[in-house]
């Protein structure tokens, strides 16, 4: 016995001594580093070694045993220092190809400012190109708590096209843009309103009813950018959210993003060492009908959970089937119309789709806002378990925004999770409108937590919700919406700890990381912010204003401001030259 004891103290000496041994390569010293290993858990310094966190300690321990001359010195100053932010739900790559041709709204507190920067990129903007303001943005947001009129878009924009989407119920086309794309009394599509004035001809104003589908096939005929645009889009974009400390995204892909031609700015970025957050993605089916074949062809083409690129440090990596499966179990939520109802042909068509992802083991995610299109996917999931075991295969609900206790025990017992959106900061407002108050939190994430169901944090950005991660912070803390209207009841809000790790831990269950990165700890990833203000003593409305002074990603520097900008890592400059990204950025912080 006395043996083996020695034998054991022996190799943890060994072991510590090893570990001393290393040098770190980056030391972030005097600093409040939350590990989010748990809660009230904080440290003086964190020592990083090719990518990974050696350890963490008093500042004074850290240098006396992981400095060298070589290593690279970062005074903290006092600041918080939290795991980097990971959106489980955003469309990165996608807003990627965009980014350089919006104009943003996110975070303009005034119609009277949104209007004048819509005026001012007009002028710049070439004849040919569009004015778009695509998402990220509601009423509720403004002084004036209203959206613009038809009348005076047209009378900010007379003379160049201008095309402005309104959450996914709603778009806004001036004259010019209804000119341009030749739209009159014949032009329709599918489950949407072309509205029309007492002449017959189009208003201006689109409508989504039972789908989406006249803003988007709209949207898609307002011009591209080409292909050198997009890998310096995609960068800025990348570059964008980095500052306000994401480090990771789990992309739930979405329509008119074909792979892998979509994917390919992205891609060109990983395979240059640009690639500045972790990219995890998930392949979307396009088209109604051949929804089977394609993800037969991508399982024979793919691999999930494996970096084919050979790119692990920058993690752009394929991780499975959805957020749409088929078009049939694509569950629309648009609060300014009651609830859909899934078509009868949704089991048919959803069943063999799970059957040939189950069965070659392809983790997949579903687009699900409503318990009544829930308990019927549950239906179908519950059917191929029987015959092919889900046993432990990753697989979430996105959204589920009024999912059932009995629903969430189903979830459950297949070994699923929730994603889960701030949707409600931008839509609390409608939801109440149309169906009242509601008495408990939507989604139900207290619960969902509490039943052990594992829950991960995002945005949906950036069509519907802006991407700024601290604004759904502040919406978990509060349970408010951005208007200010108190949506949860206060008691159901949740702690800054809990609401943090869905950030980070959470988050990374989706992928299948939540042993690789979340916390700050020995043998993790060193993806990590310094932050502009305290999260942890600041009050909860005023969490909406933090900002990464730095972020670090795989253990490198990838944003940087203030006293830090000089570490900054330099990014080309914005194309094309009118882009608005250049004159006004993104988020109005």
């Amino acid at each position: 016995m006395i043996g083996r004891k020695l034998l054991c103290l022996l190799l943890i000496l060994t072991a510590m001594e090893v570990r001393a041994q290393q040098k770190a390569d980056l030391i972030i010293y005097n600093g409040k580093i939350a590990t989010m290993a748990k809660e009230g858990e904080f440290r003086q310094a964190i020592a990083i070694k090719n990518g990974l966190i050696l350890a963490t300690g008093t500042t004074k321990t850290i240098l006396k045993t992981y400095q060298s001359s070589e290593a690279k010195l970062i005074n903290a100053g006092g600041k918080t220092v939290i795991p980097g932010l990971n959106d489980s739900h955003m469309h990165a790559i996608r807003e990627g190809l965009n980014f350089n041709m919006e104009l943003r709204w996110d975070g303009v507190k005034t119609l009277k400012r949104a209007m004048e920067m819509l005026k001012e990129q007009a002028a710049r903007t070439p004849p040919g190109a569009w004015i778009k303001v695509v998402g990220g943005w509601n009423e509720f947001q403004f002084a004036e708590k209203r959206q613009p009129t038809i009348d005076e878009i047209n009378a900010a924009v007379p003379d160049k096209p201008v095309f402005i989407t309104y959450l996914y119920g709603k778009a806004f086309l001036n004259k010019k843009g209804i000119e341009v794309l030749g739209y009159d009394k014949n032009t329709s599509y599918p489950g949407s309103v072309v509205e029309l004035d007492k002449d017959g001809k189009p208003t201006g104003l689109l409508y989504a009813k039972e789908t989406p589908m006249a803003i988007y096939r709209t949207l898609a005929l307002t011009g591209k950018l080409t292909d050198e645009e997009r890998i310096n889009s995609s960068a800025h974009f990348y570059r964008e959210i980095n500052s306000f400390g994401i480090t990771s995204v789990v992309d739930a892909a979405g329509g008119s993003q074909n792979y892998d031609a979509d994917y390919q700015a992205s891609l060109a970025l990983a395979k240059a060492g640009k690639l500045t957050v972790r990219t995890s993605y998930y392949l979307f089916a396009q088209q109604k009908g051949k929804e089977f074949s394609d993800y037969e062809k991508w399982i024979a083409l793919t691999h999930p959970n494996q970096n084919d690129h050979l790119l692990m440090a920058n993690g752009y990596t394929l991780e499975g089937a959805g957020e749409n499966l088929t078009a049939t179990a694509a569950d629309f939520e648009n609060f300014l119309e009651p609830r859909i109802v899934l078509s009868p042909d949704m089991e048919t068509d959803l069943e063999p789709v799970i059957r040939l992802l189950v069965k070659n083991r392809w983790p997949f995610r579903l687009h699900a806002t409503y318990g009544e299109s829930i308990d019927r996917m549950l239906n179908v999931f519950e059917k191929v378990n029987k015959d092919i075991p889900f046993n432990g295969l990753r697989w979430f609900f996105d959204h589920a925004e009024t999912i059932t206790e009995p629903e969430l025990l189903r979830v459950k017992a297949l070994g699923g999770g929730i994603a889960v959106q701030f949707r409600m900061y931008f839509q609390g407002e409608l939801y109440t409108k149309m169906y009242g108050q509601p008495k408990t939190q939507l989604p139900p994430i207290k619960k969902m937590l509490e039943m052990g169901v594992p829950v991960g944090m995002g945005t949906d950005a950036p069509r519907i919700s802006t991407y700024n991660p601290w604004m759904a912070l502040h919406w978990l803390l509060t349970g408010k919406t951005i208007g200010g209207m108190q949506f949860w009841p206060k008691e159901e809000v949740l702690d800054k700890f809990t609401a943090l790790q869905l950030y980070t831990s959470g988050s990374a269950w989706c992928s299948g990381e939540e042993k690789l990165k979340g916390k700050l700890i020995e043998g993790m990833y060193a993806d990590m912010v310094i932050l502009s203000d305290d999260y942890f003593t600041s009050a909860p409305d005023k969490i909406k204003n933090i900002t990464a002074v730095m972020t670090i990603v795989n253990g490198k520097v990838v944003y940087a401001s203030g006293k830090y900008a000089a570490q900054s890592p330099p990014i080309p400059e914005v194309i094309p030259a009118w882009s608005p990204v250049k004159y006004f950025g993104g988020y109005q912080k």
